[in-house]
């Protein structure tokens, strides 16, 4: 049965397809670059890197940049609070999924 508390668990910041999908790739690897993160969200530069600091922001992601053949690369990681929310976030998705078919 779907009631006010299942709204409650969706997290306002991964409603957003770009960060919510981040977050998805993320789960799956220990690591991305934001060039593969660009890549396989179809996104820009600028909206990206703009929803990937607003996670930041939250402490969902960790970021490391490093230099691989003279050129910058930067990394992202999911962490123990990012994997935390995503799996509310997710649980809440199929909560409203489930009442959907009674």
């Amino acid at each position: 049965m779907l009631n006010g508390t299942t709204f409650d668990h969706l997290d306002p910041l991964l409603q957003h397809k770009l960060r919510l999908g981040a977050c998805v790739l993320l789960s799956r690897n220990d690591a991305l670059s934001f060039t593969n993160l660009k890549s396989s969200l179809g996104a820009t530069d600028g909206n990206l890197g703009a929803q990937l600091t607003k996670l930041q922001d939250k402490g969902y992601l960790s970021m490391k940049k490093e230099f691989i053949d003279r050129k910058p690369v930067t990394w992202y990681s999911l962490t123990s609070t990012g994997h935390k929310a995503l799996n509310v976030h997710l649980d809440a998705l199929q909560a409203v999924l489930d009442a959907r078919s009674e």
